[in-house]
This record gives structure tokens, C-alpha cells and sequence, in this order.
């Protein structure tokens, strides 16, 4: 058999056994040209796209079928020939004329080719968008996030050897997604093939494979990764469709020994609207959870980004932030934002009063009738003190309680700021102010009977009692 028939007979095949779409977009218009010395078959396509198709993704497959007719291991070269004139030559490279109508595209100028394929109708949207401030050297873990972190940074060190699939879950804002991102970059920098998406995007890309009938395409993307990231992918639960393919795609990362990370909002054993099957997956592999960050981890956190944007920022304003936001990032980060743009525009420096103002809209509701004289006529009556002793510098347990607990309410439910409360309680420091909120607000979480005589007096300065 020469290499003419053996082409035309692989040819023939690839066209039942590939997909419809990817032979009539890749293959269709490709003419052989013969052997080299080497025996290299030669193959000419009329543009660099269908080139580096048949190159980087359908090569195995176009090389198994030619060895499986010429019964020999067999290499191909691509290579790009322009389409002549039909007038002129119609007796040359004859399948070319399908192509002639078909004007060549100029290539997306920085486009990686995988995006060009799976999302032709898009190609200014890249399938991978890392944010270059998460990494692991901006993550700040506290004690209760350490293992998660340590794990994080082994699978980024050691991809699909140690803990596949890798999954985080956790609240709004803890640092989720900046862990799967630290993961991509150092992937990334190991010349390895990343993918990050949200799974919203994998749905939409599934949905748009669909519509345009390139699903091998579709699949040939994320199958090809060699990590694959997934964020918020309990989104996909109910999604009869995208879960199918997910899991197929899961499967086929696996089997072959690629990277899964994901990062979801609850445990996998929560999510019921997900089938058992990607549920079982998901919790085979390791499952790590992150926490709030405390309250010392907030200011470390606070002290990072003072110092990458050159804020001079005092302990005491950055406790005061601290104290403010106490579970979620996002949220320290835009009062932090919200302070610096505040001291930035007044063209002054952040001071525990700048901040204490620039903070006030992002405190709870407070009465605005509500006085420091009423909160503490009401917790010296419940208490059973006089104001006098309230304010006053003799020290007990139970009074120092009675202190404590108005200075939270004063934090609470009145306008009063920092210092204010300072100074009514007998010119004590804000310090002395914050940390006594700070312990109430602790202390409420786990002892019943204070959470009760704090309620029982809110409910009073509330009523009007």
C-alpha cells in the first residue's frame, strides 16, 4: 500500500470516528502531499488555526488511525500551504477548492489557542483570569486555618500526588478563592496547563459548545488541563446537564492522574441538590474547611496592607477595624478601604477619631435618641449600682461587669464614639473602651446568663423602661 491510499483510507475513518464537528472544521480541507525521507507523512492546511489543531490537539488520534492502516507507527507534519486560483491551476491540490470561498482570519493578537478554539465566538474573554495579589505570601492563616493553608500550599508543590481532589469550603470571605488562585500561580510558574474558573463559567461554556455544536471542543479544553480549578462549585447542584459533564470531566483528570482543587460553601455531604455520585467524589479526596480569622489575625491582616500601600496606620485604629468586621475579609477590607480614601481626601493621617467617624456608616442601626445618660442610668439600675459607682474608679467583679457591659451598649445602640465613651466613664482611654466591647462581645457568645443581662437591658433602653 502506498502512503496516498493509506492516507485516503485514514482519512476515511477519522471522518466516522471524529467528532463531526472538529473533522469538519480541522480535516475537511487537508491534502496529502507525500513522504519525506524520514517517512513523515505530509499533510497541507491552508491556515495556522487548522495547523496547530491538528498539531497540539487531534494528532495522537490522526496518528493511531494511520498506524492502525498502514500497521506501522507512523509521524505526521502539518504545514501551511495558501490556496491558489482555481482558473489558473485547476489540476493542483484539488481539495483546496472547498476552502477558496473560506477567507483565513487574521489571529486574536495574545490569545492563547485553546481559548480560540473553545470559545471562538468570544476570544477576548481569557478561560483563566488570576488575580496577581493571591498568593501564598499574602495569606495570613491563623491557627484554626493552618492545616488548610499547609495543604493548599503541598498540592501547588506536588500536583496529583499527594491530596486529588482538594477541596476548600468555607463561609462568604474567608479566603477561598485566593487559595485555589496561590495553587494556579504556582502551577502556572511549573510551565504546567492551569485552568481557573468559577463553575459558573464552566456552565456557560457548556451551554455555548452546545449551541454551537463544538462539545469535542468543549471537552478537549478542560480534559486537556493538567489542573483544573473549580470555584463556588455548589453552584452546579441542580444543574442536570453541567453536573453530566462535570463529571465526566472529573473522571477523565483523575483517571489519567490531573490535579482537581475546588472550593465550595459547604461541606460536600450538604450539598443535597448534588448527585450522590459527584458528592462521593468530591469527598473522597481531601475535604479541609476554612474559619473566621480571630481577632489578632484581623489586625495582622490590617498591618499587611497598611504596609503595601504605604498607610501609616496606628494599633489602636486598626483594632478598632478589627473589632468592626469580624468574619469576613471582604468586608475588613472595604472598611479598611474606607478609612484610608476617608484620611486620603481629608489629606490628613489616620487617627483613632478619623477612624472612629469613618467607620460610623458601617456600624448596626442606632437610636438616635438614645443617650450615654440613659444607657447608664438603665445598667446601673439593672446592676443595682449608682451611676456615681458606675463611672467611678472602685473595682469588683461585679462591677467591673456592670462597666464593661454599658460601655458595649454605649458602643452599641448610641452615636457616642470611642472617646466619648472614654470620657464619660471618668475620662478613660478609648483603649480601655474597646477592649471592654471587644470582651462583652466575646464573652456573650458562650455565657448565657451575661447574654441574657445584656439583652434584658438593651430590651429596656429599647422600650423605654
Amino acid at each position: 500500500m502506498n502512503p496516498q491510499e493509506a492516507w485516503n483510507i485514514a482519512f476515511s475513518q477519522l471522518e466516522i470516528q471524529l467528532d463531526r464537528a472538529s473533522f469538519e472544521t480541522w480535516l475537511r480541507g487537508a491534502v496529502f502531499l507525500g513522504c519525506d525521507e524520514a517517512g513523515t507523512y505530509r499533510v497541507a492546511v491552508t491556515n495556522s488555526y487548522a495547523r496547530d489543531m491538528l498539531q497540539h490537539r487531534l494528532y495522537r488520534d490522526i496518528r493511531r488511525v494511520l498506524a492502525d492502516v498502514t500497521g506501522e507507527r507512523a509521524e505526521l507534519s502539518f504545514e501551511v500551504i495558501k490556496p491558489v486560483a482555481e482558473s489558473a491551476h485547476d489540476n493542483e491540490l484539488p481539495l483546496f477548492k472547498l476552502l477558496n470561498q473560506q477567507p483565513e482570519l487574521p489571529p486574536a493578537e495574545n490569545v492563547p489557542l485553546h481559548q480560540q478554539i473553545a470559545r471562538p465566538q468570544r476570544p477576548d474573554l481569557p478561560e483563566s483570569e488570576l488575580n496577581n495579589r493571591f498568593t501564598f505570601d499574602r495569606f495570613i492563616a491563623n491557627q484554626s486555618n493552618r492545616m488548610t493553608f499547609e495543604a493548599a500550599q503541598a498540592v501547588a508543590e506536588h500536583p496529583a500526588t499527594l491530596y486529588n481532589p482538594f477541596l476548600i469550603y468555607g463561609g462568604v470571605g474567608l479566603g477561598k478563592t485566593h487559595l485555589l488562585q496561590s495553587i494556579a500561580h504556582i502551577c502556572r510558574a511549573k510551565n504546567m496547563r492551569v485552568i481557573y474558573i468559577p463553575s459558573e463559567v464552566f456552565t456557560n461554556d457548556l451551554v455555548d459548545a452546545i449551541r454551537q455544536r463544538t462539545t469535542a471542543m468543549f471537552r478537549e479544553k478542560y480534559r486537556s488541563a493538567d489542573v483544573l480549578l473549580v470555584d463556588d462549585i455548589q453552584f452546579i447542584a441542580g444543574k442536570e446537564s453541567t453536573q453530566e459533564e462535570f463529571f465526566h470531566t472529573f473522571n477523565a483528570l483523575y483517571t489519567y492522574n490531573k490535579q482537581v482543587v475546588l472550593a465550595s460553601d459547604r461541606h460536600p455531604s450538604e450539598m443535597h441538590t448534588l448527585e450522590d455520585r459527584l458528592r462521593s467524589r468530591f469527598a473522597g479526596g481531601l475535604v479541609m474547611d476554612l474559619q473566621p480569622p480571630e481577632f489578632e489575625t484581623r489586625v495582622a491582616i490590617l498591618n499587611m496592607w497598611a504596609h503595601e500601600r504605604g498607610v501609616d496606620l496606628p494599633r489602636s485604629a486598626a483594632e478598632m477595624i478589627a473589632d468592626k468586621a469580624r468574619t469576613n475579609i471582604r468586608e475588613l477590607e472595604g472598611i479598611f478601604n474606607h478609612v484610608v480614601a476617608t484620611t486620603h481626601l481629608a489629606r490628613r493621617p489616620v487617627t483613632i477619631d478619623i477612624a472612629e467617624s469613618a467607620l460610623a456608616g458601617y456600624r448596626r442601626p442606632r437610636n438616635h435618641h438614645l443617650t450615654m445618660a440613659r444607657v447608664l442610668d438603665v445598667t446601673a439600675r439593672y446592676y443595682k449600682f449608682t451611676v456615681t459607682e458606675l463611672i467611678g474608679p472602685r473595682r469588683t467583679a461585679r462591677l467591673n461587669q456592670a462597666r464593661q457591659v454599658a460601655m458595649y451598649l454605649s458602643r452599641e445602640v448610641t452615636l457616642a464614639s470611642l472617646p466619648q465613651i472614654g470620657e464619660a466613664f471618668g475620662g478613660r482611654t478609648h483603649s480601655t473602651v474597646l477592649h471592654s466591647c471587644n470582651k462583652v462581645g466575646q464573652d456573650i457568645q458562650h455565657d448565657d446568663l451575661l447574654r441574657q443581662d445584656v439583652e434584658a437591658i438593651q430590651s429596656a433602653l429599647l422600650n423605654g423602661d
